[in-house]
């Protein structure tokens, strides 16, 4: 192995925004965490919700309503608008596209 390209691997204090800490190996000596095993609900079994513009109440007040169970609603779909009639479609795609093949045709030339 080569010397001198290593990092040091020293002693590492974690702290977490909660205001937990402990010690641990690292090459950096100190980290700042926003949360850590002591404060994240997976593991403490507490569920700390942040709510923005009360969408949480909301979520509640719904899931209240229906009892806990699944309600399946129909998709609001606007109805397809319905044409005349296909041939006069047709028709007219037709005549725009032979307009624009006879518009980029460059004039023929003869020769004798």
């Amino acid at each position: 192995m080569r010397t001198g390209i290593h990092p040091q691997y020293m002693t590492a204090t974690v702290k977490c925004a909660c205001g937990h800490s402990f010690q641990t190996r690292s090459v950096r000596p100190e980290y700042h965490l926003e949360i850590c095993s002591q404060c994240h609900p997976f593991f403490t079994g507490k569920q700390r919700l942040v709510d923005s513009a009360g969408r949480v109440e909301r979520f509640t007040k719904r899931f209240q309503k229906t009892g806990g169970k699944t309600v399946h609603v129909a998709a609001k779909t606007k109805p397809a608008k319905v044409l005349s009639s296909a041939k006069n479609v047709l028709s007219s795609g037709a005549r725009v596209a032979k307009t624009a093949k006879t518009e980029n045709k460059p004039a023929s030339k003869k020769s004798k």
